[in-house]
This record gives C-alpha cells, sequence and structure tokens, in this order.
C-alpha cells in the first residue's frame, strides 16, 4: 500500500504539472496575453497537448499582429486622401483658394480612391468570411484574354506599349467568373504597365502545363527581389518603398 501510494503521488504530479502549467498559459491568453509557451516534456496525450496549443498560441499571435498592422495600414491608407480633400475644402471655406476646376477635379479623385479602398475592403471581408459570391459561366481563354486586352489598350497605347495575347489552340471552355478573373488580370497588367519600358510588350498568354490550364502576364520589368517575394500577397504590402505613398491601396493581390 505504501508502495502504490509514493508511486500514486509521483504519477499525479507528472500528470498534473503540465495541466497546471497549460491551464495558466490559458488564464494568460484570456487576459490578451496571447504568445504562450508551455515546456513539452513527454510524447503521450499530454505532450501532444502541449504541443497543439503552443502552435495555437503561435498562430493566434501571428494573427493577431496582422490584425493589428492591417489596422494601421488602413488608417493610413485613409488618412492621405482625407488630408488632401480636407486641406483644400478648408483653404476654400476660408477664401484662401478658389474652387477651380482643376482643384474640385482632384478632390473628386480622392474620393474616387476612397470609394475603391472600401470596395476592396468590403471585397476582402467577404473572401475570408467566405461569402464571396461567384458567378461561374464557360468561358474561352483567349475570349477572356481578349476582352481584359481590350480594356487596357488604351493605356498601353498611350504609354507606347504592345499588349499581345497567344493561346494554344483548340483550348476548352471554362467555368470561372470572368469579372473576377478580369480584376485578377487588371492588378497583373497594372504592374505590368509601370514597370515595362516604351516600344515593349506585355504578353498575355494560355497554355496547358501538364493537366492544367495556365493564364500568364509576362513582361521586361526588373521583377521583384526574391527577399520580397513571400510578402507580396500580404495586404497594403508594396515592395517598391517609392510607391509607400501612391494612389493604390495595395490590396489587389491580397483580393
Amino acid at each position: 500500500a505504501l508502495v502504490a501510494l509514493v508511486l500514486g503521488t509521483i504519477l499525479a504530479r507528472t500528470l498534473s504539472h503540465p495541466l497546471r502549467d497549460l491551464t495558466a498559459a490559458i488564464h494568460a491568453m484570456a487576459k490578451g496575453a496571447l504568445k504562450q509557451h508551455v515546456s513539452v516534456k513527454s510524447h503521450d496525450e499530454i505532450g501532444e497537448l502541449a504541443v497543439a496549443f503552443n502552435q495555437m498560441s503561435t498562430e493566434l499571435d501571428h494573427l493577431n499582429m496582422s490584425r493589428r498592422q492591417m489596422t494601421a495600414d488602413i488608417a493610413h491608407e485613409l488618412r492621405s486622401p482625407l488630408t488632401v480633400i480636407g486641406g483644400y475644402v478648408e483653404s476654400m471655406r476660408d477664401g484662401v483658394l478658389k474652387p477651380t476646376p482643376e482643384r474640385l477635379d482632384t478632390i473628386h479623385s480622392e474620393v474616387q480612391h476612397l470609394q475603391r479602398l472600401v470596395d476592396d475592403l468590403r471585397t476582402l471581408s467577404q473572401a475570408d468570411a467566405g461569402e464571396l459570391a461567384l458567378n461561374c459561366d464557360p468561358v474561352a481563354p483567349r475570349a477572356l484574354l481578349e476582352r481584359v486586352a481590350k480594356s487596357y489598350d488604351h493605356l498601353a497605347t498611350r504609354q507606347k506599349i504592345s499588349l499581345v495575347v497567344e493561346s494554344e489552340p483548340d483550348l476548352p471552355e471554362i467555368l470561372l467568373d470572368p469579372d473576377r478573373m478580369a480584376q485578377v488580370f487588371g492588378n497583373l497588367i497594372a504592374n505590368s504597365l509601370r514597370y515595362t519600358s516604351e516600344d515593349e510588350k506585355i504578353l498575355l498568354s494560355a497554355r496547358y502545363t501538364g493537366s492544367m490550364l495556365e493564364f500568364s502576364v509576362e513582361d521586361n520589368g526588373k521583377g521583384i527581389s526574391p527577399d520580397s517575394l513571400p510578402y507580396i500577397f500580404d495586404r497594403f504590402y508594396r515592395a517598391d518603398p517609392a510607391r509607400a505613398q501612391g494612389s493604390e491601396s495595395g490590396l489587389g493581390l491580397a483580393i
């Protein structure tokens, strides 16, 4: 009986100690300290529970940091156009500036920027919630590329850049949302137009790669540095620091 009592006490402490650590960490998370770590001292069920808890804590902390960063980024994106609009309106109200068509155009442009940002945020929130509606129809790949190329042809012509569409023959129709895909291509082509030299071309292509149909947008731009590649789909991220104060919202690739 004495031996059983000693072994039972040791076993109870062995089981209860990691559970007490987990309980303390959970209470700390409940108070807002999401980054918690408990020691993994065994490979049994309790050890697996500790590993799973550490992974959950790390992911929650990362999500919380991302949320805070996104909130700060949204505030920054909203501040710039609001500052411009507020400055012009205040100056016009005080009689310092006259409401000329050029100044009104500037205000209108900033309002449109705000509207695009709000629309992008709404689209992104719908995508995160799994509520983004897709209206899929059978579409020929080449017809989709030609539609997108036609939309951006006037911008390309103004910059003396050629938009070229190429596709393999006899590609089958595919089921997709043409408006959403046009939005995807629009983001990529807008970037290509920004970095492609005059008298060069941007190639829009569709081809089979194994059993998959691959769309691509190719240009002769300088490309994205390897250091920036892991972050290009992050919200509001811009690889080019010179565009940090640009007029785009930085949500295109994230969407």
